[in-house]
């Protein structure tokens, strides 16, 4: 039966305005009820089964866990936080902030993470009262789908309208631009062309950037830390996560044994005639990656190229040779294949940051292996992208994890950098609109002294 979309609508304004004027607590009520729906292990396992099964994509162990942990660590974030009536007060400015909803949301859901971004954008919408319809990918629809009625049975169960979340049941492009111009803002989560369908839809839109995660490891890191942290990194649910390690360069001090270290993690590292063979493959156009590798475990992507590796591979390895087109393994490539670039000193390191994401994932996030602390903000000083992860693995802190203050996210801003209007992981904050109520105070005079005083010494009045 096709989706009617008009009627969807009206549900969730209906349903919207249901719950507009709830108290915290009576909020706070649906959040935890909707979050144990889809959390829960029976029903985070039959999602991540279903998950790889309709999307040929990931590892299961790997969906279950992320499915769970980023159902659970948005539902922390979300803890204690004030989302109804007064929510700021500032007394010296006479100024009181009032969160009000958006009303109905439009969240785009891709194919890479089909069952665990309904958790991680569906809790902060209902956690300020809003509704949602989400517009999943078509080869992910059915998983996507089972994710958001198990927590519309949580809403059922504490009295809330399950309307609030509701799900495109057989999505197509048309429907989705359709769905984006009649909802009062968009969420798009997922690749280039739908962010870019997002911002011309004319509704306020929030999107990704490309992912394009570039690690350093430098002469002070610990390596065997530094190489197995890469490998989880790498390996994690077949790099279906845009902040998967794709590019690792190394100073050449530390080069020969981090080649060596990531080896015993199962890494693989290709010839030069093996490298043009797996290129062929991946790249069959010479510029558009192949969907049918992209998180494919490596022995597949492997025997697609005719590659003859050991049985015990966990990710592939090439040498960076050349930043840009040419040699698109510089770019995001959402598998296991790891690109590895010599360098010598560390600002040569910087420098092949800044080329390789202003090449590809402009914005989005780098990282760095090391112990020195003037390392670390020299790299963050210079490059442009929004998150940076310190001796950690990129597709596990970028988003949120238990073990760093990153807010859990499944929609990662990248900034102007990567045409995104905000860069950071977007979270309840995103889906308010504030009132400001300003009451008259006892004037604040500017004293042009203290304004001026510097400027005037210099050149005078």
């Amino acid at each position: 039966m096709a989706d009617n979309l008009k009627e969807m609508l009206e549900k969730a304004r209906a349903a919207q305005k249901i719950v507009e004027f709830w108290p915290q607590e009576k909020v706070d009520e649906m959040v935890a009820a909707a979050a144990w729906e889809v959390y829960k292990q029976e029903n985070a396992e039959a999602c991540a089964r279903m998950a790889v099964e309709e999307t040929g994509m990931g590892i299961y162990e790997h969906k279950l866990i992320k499915h769970q942990k980023k159902t659970l660590g948005t539902l922390r974030d979300l803890d204690g936080v004030k989302t109804v009536g007064i929510i700021e007060e500032n007394k010296a400015k006479g100024l009181i902030k009032i969160a009000k909803p958006v009303g109905v949301i439009g969240a785009l859901t891709p194919v890479t993470n089909p069952t665990s971004t309904p958790p991680g954008n569906g809790l902060p919408i209902l956690k300020t009262r809003n509704a949602v319809i989400f517009a999943p990918h078509p080869r992910s629809k059915g998983c996507t789908g089972l994710a958001v009625e198990y927590m519309r049975k949580g809403l059922e169960k504490v009295g809330a309208p399950a309307d609030l979340l509701q799900c495109i049941t057989e999505p197509s492009v048309e429907l989705t631009q359709e769905l984006m111009k009649v909802v009062d803002l968009i969420v798009a989560t997922g690749g280039a062309g739908m962010v870019k369908a997002a911002y011309s839809a004319g509704t306020p839109a929030y999107g990704v950037g490309a992912g394009n995660a570039i690690m350093v490891v430098d002469t002070t890191a610990d390596l065997d830390d530094a190489a197995h942290k890469i490998f989880l990194g790498k390996t994690f649910d077949n790099a279906t996560s845009c902040s998967s390690e794709n590019s690792v360069v190394m100073q050449s001090e530390v080069f020969d044994t981090m080649i060596n270290n990531l080896k015993k993690e199962g890494g693989y590292l290709c010839s030069s005639q093996e490298k043009e063979q797996l290129r062929k493959v991946m790249w069959p156009d010479g510029s558009h990656l192949n969907k049918d590798i992209v998180a494919q475990s490596p022995l597949k992507i492997a025997d697609l190229a005719g590659l003859n590796v050991p049985e015990n591979t966990t990710f592939l390895m090439v040498m960076g040779e050349k930043i840009g087109p040419e040699d698109m393994f510089g770019c995001e490539k959402l598998s296991p294949v790891l690109t590895v670039w010599k360098v010598n000193k560390f600002d040569e390191a910087i420098d092949h940051v800044e080329r390789l994401t202003a090449f590809c994932g402009y914005g989005h996030s780098c990282g760095i292996h090391t112990t020195s602390d003037e390392n670390m903000i020299k790299l963050a000083t210079r490059v442009k992208v929004s998150r940076i992860m310190v001796r950690q693995p990129q597709s596990y802190g970028n988003s949120g994890n238990y073990d760093n203050g990153m807010p859990f996210s499944m929609t990662l801003g990248c900034g102007t950098w990567g045409g995104n209007i905000v860069s950071e992981n977007i979270g309840w904050k995103h889906f308010l609109n504030t009132t400001w109520v300003s009451q008259p105070i006892d004037p604040v005079i500017p004293n042009e002294e203290k304004l001026f005083g510097d400027h005037w010494k210099k050149f005078g009045k």
